[in-house]
């Protein structure tokens, strides 16, 4: 069995936010898998997607002061026409990724205790990002 769907995110601002509620509701079909796999693509380039802990809520403080630690907007880019948040974004998104894979075991994600799933915003103001998940399984 697969299944496809695309979901947009409400616009968030810069940081690290969970969406693995958003991603459960967007595709109800998951509660139908005994075992498969959901992959989560998003199609953006200043932002990306990671797994990490859903518990404390420093995580994302510090996810995203690491994270621009690593790609300051101070750095002399080249790509600045849609301003100085812009290519530190696209730098960041390629460091987290664009896409995540979990199981689906008995009809739920297989997500540790302490995990959940991460918009990684990468810019100061974003829309709404978009999200293809695939489901494949039985």
């Amino acid at each position: 069995m697969w299944h496809q769907r695309q979901i947009t995110l409400p616009a968030r601002p810069r940081g690290f936010h969970l969406i693995t509620r958003h991603v459960v509701e967007g595709l109800p079909e998951i509660e139908q898998v005994n075992v498969g796999l959901l992959h989560v693509f998003i199609m953006h380039t200043s932002a990306s997607l990671t797994i990490n802990e859903n518990a404390d809520p420093d995580v994302p403080v510090d996810m995203e002061m690491a994270f621009n630690h690593i790609a300051p907007e101070s750095l002399p880019y080249v790509h600045t026409m849609e301003g100085p948040d812009d290519m530190p974004a696209h730098v960041k998104a390629t460091l987290a990724g664009s896409s995540v894979t979990i199981p689906v075991s008995g009809g739920r994600l297989a997500l540790g205790t302490w995990q959940g799933i991460y918009l990684c915003e990468h810019r100061n103001r974003a829309s709404g990002r978009r999200l293809v998940l695939t489901l494949q399984g039985e």
